[in-house]
């Protein structure tokens, strides 16, 4: 399968992780961060499923569920510090935060995109979950099963904030999205002479779908 068929799916996958979030909020002081997943998705699939020409024909109103969804569920100062990696502390505190809206912005652009497209059968939460060795940190897995049969592995990181679990970084089939954005990150900053503002304003990621498509070890 070529990159650029294999792009929407994927895509796809992340806005259906995406927008399981605007049931979070209830739910995240109340349960682990397995059982709000799992509740989650049985509240939403069929919030979306059979919604494909609806929303291509309203792209306005599905960024707006896309935006809401990511503010609920993702704690987007933390991933951002996280994707600047060792350029954080040099960065001033207006850079820092408008990476953060930049990097947010074009999540939404992309699960917007993605959702109309991805075709799937089913997506599960797995039975038996890993322990965490912190209380404050949890991992989540599930699959993604599409309609041609192939299955997504992917796991959440959750990390536990003023009584919140929030998500910090996506694995989807063994791969780290968060530190392949890391890696993008540095390579703009030394193509572009460590350049804050222009790496800023020309952040466009990729999400390495060929890797994605073959798997990583995460």
């Amino acid at each position: 399968m070529r990159a650029t068929t294999l792009f929407p799916r994927l895509a796809g996958i992340l806005t259906i992780l995406a927008l399981w979030a605007t049931a979070l909020p209830a739910l995240a002081q109340a349960q682990s961060p397995e059982q709000m997943i799992r509740d989650s998705v049985n509240q939403l699939m069929g919030r979306i499923e059979g919604r494909d020409t609806y929303f291509r024909e309203h792209p306005d109103e599905l960024e707006v569920i896309v935006d809401e969804s990511l503010a609920d569920v993702a704690d987007f100062r933390y991933i951002g510090a996280s994707v600047m990696g060792r350029y954080f502390r040099n960065a001033t505190p207006a850079q820092r935060s408008r990476f953060v809206d930049t990097f947010r912005q074009t999540l939404i652009d992309t699960y917007a995109k993605g959702l109309v497209t991805f075709d799937y059968q089913e997506v599960r939460v797995l039975d038996n979950q890993e322990a965490s060795r912190y209380e404050d940190q949890a991992s989540v897995a599930m699959e993604v099963v599409a309609n041609d049969g192939t299955v997504y592995p992917v796991s959440y990181t959750l990390r536990l904030d003023d009584g919140q679990w929030r998500v910090v970084n996506v694995i989807v089939n063994g791969i780290n999205l968060g530190l392949t954005f890391r890696n993008q990150f540095d390579e703009a900053m030394r193509d572009r002479n460590r350049d804050y503002d222009a790496v800023i304003d020309g952040w466009a990621p990729e999400l390495a779908v060929e890797e994605l498509e073959q798997g990583g070890e995460g």
